[in-house]
């Protein structure tokens, strides 16, 4: 059932014509997209992409009626022929969930916490199936619950949104989206927060879902393998402007626009990074700028939360000027290695040993001359610095805490400031006034303002757009040529460890599963987890995407 949305045959499911949004700010409005124009059909996916601030998700909240007070909507969007821009409050409220339905970025914030997921599924259907009873209404959730996959559908109904991982409030959210059977799904980055094998399974789940409903998708994103994957057309946003719009195999092969052919250049691909021999028989654990040997980490109890171990004998090293990626899912380890390595997690077991100092049961004296030799850069740039300080003072925090003088200070702050390639002048804004690209850029500085032996990155690009992440992973790796430290860098991308690194740890459920060479991992790997973790990975490319596909699905198969 289409609930009170009206069919209308052989046509576009939604017309959009010279959409325009507008909101106003300090005394003026201010245009977030212009001129936004296109036709989906039924059963179709159109991807939406573009870097952040260019108004691809503005435009397509414009439709439901999901902007605040101060924005204004300009232009025609018609849903099976029935105009919403304009329309009354209560229209709008009928067609969310029944015509149009929105899949958000992050189910946790999207849900409500203080309700069961079931009931929340429930009361949507409830609210636009007055005749349906809360035992049909109950039963229909579940059966959704079921429908998309969920491992336990009665349990899911009875949890919270807590109680469950980031791919099944996934799920959750999918379920409750299609509850009524909408003709269209808004997906704004219905993948971003998820680990690259759930983000392959639920791409497999809206693949499934659209042919199964025969539901047209507008999917807005800026991973341009999700785009490979799933869409038929794209349409390229910059600035709230359209400037490229056609099918995926023509968009992928054939680029028009100056900023497309960027964006396409800046996309990491997996399988096109430079090769890198090494010979293991000859490292020399010794000189290592980095070492773990058997290394254990407890995470102690917490109130109800049970003491448990969060890694297992790990054992890894890094020499001077090599590059290592620490890969693997949420939950996997990686990042509570990262965080013994500076310090701030005690080990249980084994030795670590950092620039030649052993970090194992060292005095707060000790720990704090050998953090001078390490950097950390951290992944969100803008909760990691002082929003109260300019970023001068920011960048020589590390080297006023070592007794440098004012003068020396002063002078180093700018030499890291032309090292990461920002104006001089940038010492005295605020983080608040820089880009993400320009925070990140400021957080490296300040990870190398002491020289380190080893630099931690954890996870530094995953909050950036990616021609931004382009640039600043372009910059890290000619710093680090340049200086020849260590580095440890964390991250699920394994098309950006592709291009970075020297060699490659594998991590799944606190344990080292595979290490070796980047060519040894990316294109021979022996272990069952490595071979799915490099099936899920998208790539920007249609055509290669799809094969890709079905060997994930004949690897799937036969690991099962």
């Amino acid at each position: 059932m289409r609930g009170h949305v009206p069919q209308q045959e052989g046509g576009p499911v939604l017309s959009v014509k010279n959409l325009g949004v507008e909101f106003w700010v300090g005394g003026g409005w201010a245009a977030a997209a212009k001129h936004v124009t296109y036709d989906l059909m039924p059963g179709k996916v159109l991807a939406i992409v573009g870097e952040s601030g260019s108004g691809k998700s503005t435009s397509s909240m414009a439709i439901m009626g999901l902007l605040p007070k101060n924005a204004r909507v300009t232009g025609s969007a018609k849903l099976a022929g029935r105009e919403l821009v304009g329309a009354r409050d209560e229209v709008l409220r009928q067609v969310r969930g029944e015509g149009i339905a929105a899949i958000f970025q992050e189910p946790m914030t999207a849900l409500n916490p203080v309700y069961t997921i079931g009931f929340q599924i429930s009361e949507t259907i409830l609210t636009h199936r007055p005749g349906m009873t809360r035992k049909q209404a109950k039963a229909r959730a579940i059966e959704l619950l079921g429908l998309v996959e969920m491992p336990d559908p009665t349990k899911a109904y009875n949890s919270y949104p807590h109680q469950l991982s980031g791919g099944q409030r996934q799920r959750a959210m999918i379920a409750q989206s299609i509850s009524l059977d909408p003709r269209v799904l808004i997906a704004d980055e219905p993948t971003t927060a998820l680990d690259v094998t759930v983000q392959a399974e639920i791409l497999d789940l809206l693949r499934h879902l659209h042919q199964k409903l025969d539901s047209a998708i507008i999917l807005i994103t800026h991973d341009m393998g999700v785009v490979a994957d799933m869409a038929d057309d794209v349409m390229v946003m910059k600035d709230g402007d359209v400037v490229e719009h056609g099918t995926a195999a023509k968009l992928f092969t054939a680029p028009e626009h100056p900023y497309t052919k960027a964006l396409m250049a800046s996309v990491p691909h997996l399988g096109l990074g430079t090769a890198v021999a090494e010979d293991a028989s000859h490292r020399d654990d010794s000189t290592a700028a980095l070492l773990l040997e058997n290394v254990s980490i407890d995470y102690p109890k917490r109130g109800r939360v049970p003491a448990f171990r969060a890694v297992a004998d790990a054992s890894l090293s890094i020499q001077p000027g090599e590059v290592v990626g620490l890969v693997g899912e949420s939950g996997s380890g990686k990042t509570t290695i990262a965080r013994a390595i500076v310090g701030l997690v005690p080990i249980a077991e084994g030795q670590l040993r950092v620039a030649g100092q052993d970090m194992v049961g060292v005095d707060p004296k000790q720990l704090r001359a050998v953090r001078r030799k390490l950097g950390i850069v951290f992944q969100d740039p803008g909760s990691s610095l002082n929003p109260r300080w300019p970023v001068g003072e920011s960048i020589g925090e590390p080297l006023e805490l070592a007794g440098r003088d004012r003068k020396e200070i002063s002078s180093r702050v700018t030499e890291l400031l032309d090292m990461v390639e920002l104006p001089r002048d940038f010492r005295n804004r605020y983080p608040h006034e820089l880009s993400g690209g320009q925070r990140q850029r400021i957080g490296i500085a300040r990870a190398l303002a002491l020289d380190p032996k080893v630099l931690v990155a954890d996870e530094p690009t995953s909050a950036l757009d990616v021609s931004v992440q382009a640039r600043v992973l372009e910059l890290l790796q000619q710093i680090q040529k340049e200086k020849q430290f260590a580095t440890l860098f964390v991250t699920h991308d394994l098309a950006v460890v592709d291009l970075l690194a020297d060699r490659i740890v594998v991590m799944q459920h606190g344990k080292i599963v595979e290490q070796g060479s980047k060519e040894q991992i990316l294109r021979n790997p022996q272990d069952p987890y490595t071979q799915r973790l490099l099936a899920a990975v998208p790539v920007p490319d249609p055509t290669e995407q799809r094969v890709r596909r079905e060997a994930r699905a004949a690897l799937l198969a036969q690991q099962d």
